[in-house]
């Protein structure tokens, strides 16, 4: 059966009542049940504005989106667009000072290689109708979880400020003691990645998938591309995750707070020389030491 001209949805007046209401089912949630941070309901605005860019967005990508695959000059183009607001948005949520910019590192740095590896070994052709979904793919995954790291990293590091100065009080490097105190939340990263993979064909049927059999794709030959993009995307996500958690013990992203005090964003105190601690002894001396720092 040849599914060429099938849609999965009907773009009509019943389809922009459902999404409407939907939004608002959302927005709704968010106000009655308190799922701002705060006081306000700073979630539900974000809720509501987020779907309205979306349909704007996406207007214009659909309007526009016939140009650009047949453009030379266009193609490159609209890739770097998408990897600027994937910087950008990936930044802002992780922190608000000017490290936010350090983003662009683990975005660009997993998604790029794998990007370039697949058009170098010609199984990416350099076709707009074929780069600008998969770079869309792998930009996208590298974003979710360089925010998901940044951000539980932060946290991490915050909450538990007093173990990182209690590790470098042992004589852990900087570093080292930023890392083992961020390294398992950060992690926590990757999980979402690898549930979908898990998962996959028998809880979800993922975009590219659906898309390949609407489009009169052989079943075969469209599992094969859904496992090459999800197993692209969990190794986006590990080089992300990996390069953001290093950039958190580096002290590159840091919080507005931490810019301030001599958190994770301050300058190294280099009076006093550092040693190196095997790590088999780290994480029993920090807690050791936490205990003894916070007792009376």
């Amino acid at each position: 059966m040849c599914l060429g001209s099938a849609q999965l949805l009907p773009v009509s007046a019943t389809l922009a009542w459902v999404l409407a209401v939907l939004l608002v089912a959302a927005v709704l949630t968010a106000v009655l049940f308190h799922l701002s941070p705060d006081d306000t309901n700073s979630r539900a605005w974000q809720i509501l504005s987020a779907g309205l860019r979306g349909a704007v967005q996406l207007a214009v990508v659909s309007a526009v989106i016939g140009w650009v695959v047949r453009s030379v000059i266009a193609l490159p183009v609209f890739v770097l667009v998408m990897y600027g607001v994937a910087v950008r948005t990936a930044g802002r949520r992780i922190t608000a000072d000017r490290t936010w910019w350090w983003a662009a590192l683990p975005i660009g740095g997993a998604a790029g290689p794998v990007l370039l590896l697949l058009v170098g070994t010609g199984l990416l052709p350099v076709q707009g109708i074929a780069v600008i979904p998969v770079a869309g793919i792998l930009i996208g995954g590298a974003l979710t979880a360089t925010v998901l790291a940044g951000r539980q990293g932060l946290a991490e590091l915050r909450s538990r400020h007093g173990e990182v100065e209690a590790a470098m009080a042992l004589g852990m490097l900087d570093r080292d003691a930023r890392l083992e105190i961020a390294r398992p939340a950060a992690s926590e990263a990757l999980v979402p990645g690898l549930d979908q993979t898990r998962t996959v064909g028998l809880v979800t049927l993922p975009g590219a998938f659906v898309g390949m059999l609407l489009g009169g794709a052989d079943p075969v030959a469209a599992g094969a591309v859904q496992l090459f993009v999800l197993v692209a995307l969990l190794a986006v996500q590990a080089v992300a995750v990996s390069l953001t958690l290093e950039l958190l013990a580096r002290g590159l992203i840091t919080g507005s707070d931490q810019a301030r005090s001599n958190g994770a964003g301050a300058k190294p105190d280099t009076s006093a020389p550092r040693k190196w601690v095997p790590r088999p002894l780290r994480s029993r001396r920090v807690r050791e030491a936490a205990r003894s720092h916070s007792s009376p």
